[in-house]
């Protein structure tokens, strides 16, 4: 999506965080941290991807439901797809 590469760099450090986030989370299992400091990064990676997620779905609405020079049908696309990626999240 050409609209995503403008913030493509800020996109993939968003992505390396997360990632490091996780590793973090592995890292404290195997050497079995205490439950507290695994809720901790369980959240805060959380956090990160509902933040990433935010930034995407924000640039998806802008881009292809309110966009003005859209026709309807590719209106109705955006919207179809944007609630599809807001139900599977909230399963």
């Amino acid at each position: 999506m050409a609209h995503l590469s403008i913030h493509k760099d800020g996109l993939l450090k968003r992505v390396r965080r997360i990632a490091g986030q996780v590793q973090a989370i592995e890292r404290s299992l195997e050497s079995d941290a205490d439950c507290e400091k695994v809720l901790h990064l369980v959240a805060a990676t959380r956090g990160a991807m509902n933040g990433l997620l935010d930034e995407i779905v924000e640039a998806h609405a802008r881009e292809h439901v309110a966009h003005p020079d859209l026709t309807a049908s590719q209106r109705k696309k955006g919207v179809d797809a944007l609630i599809g990626a807001i139900r599977r999240y909230s399963k």
